[in-house]
């Protein structure tokens, strides 16, 4: 049989999708051992959140780019994770990437979000998560602004936004 480019690319898809399901499979065990403060059953999950919600947080999924109405949220307040609630970033660090994302250069504090590798889709990335319910959030880069140079670059499906009334 002569490789040809669409048999090439077939086989590259079937590697990656098996690859992804072996390593979701890995992970998965992994994250099975972890504790949180707010946990619930699949089912519960699938009730207490939207299709969307619980996609993004329970299946770490991704929210089409600029589809999240917090995207455009400029008041001042704090945005918190839709799982259960835990404040997780304050509007005074959110910041334009022009990536389709809301994005923060820091959370609220070092300990309201936890942070995991994820090798998924074939890159390198710091996946970011709720430290309460174990919610995904988004992911973490190091090409942000001053001062900490970091891009919280966050799903807005996964947070809600709660404005202050100071």
């Amino acid at each position: 049989m002569r490789l040809n480019r669409r048999l090439l690319i077939l086989a590259a898809g079937v590697g990656a999708v098996g690859l992804r399901v072996g390593l979701a499979a890995i992970s998965g065990t992994a994250r099975a051992a972890e504790t949180f403060p707010v946990s619930h059953t699949d089912e519960e999950w699938r009730m207490l959140l939207t299709g969307d919600q619980y996609s993004i947080l329970r299946k770490e999924g991704t929210e089409y780019p600029f589809t999240s109405p917090l995207l455009n949220e400029h008041r001042k307040g704090v945005f918190n994770c839709a799982g259960c609630g835990q404040d997780v970033f304050s509007s005074q660090t959110k910041f334009e990437s022009g990536t389709g994302w809301p994005s923060f250069w820091a959370p609220l504090n070092a300990g309201v979000v936890g942070t995991t590798r994820d090798i998924s889709l074939g890159m390198i990335r710091t996946e970011v998560h709720c430290s309460r319910c174990r919610g995904h959030l988004g992911h973490l880069f190091d090409d942000g602004p001053k001062p900490t140079g970091l891009r919280y670059c966050m799903n807005g499906a996964a947070m809600a936004f709660r404005l202050s009334v100071s």
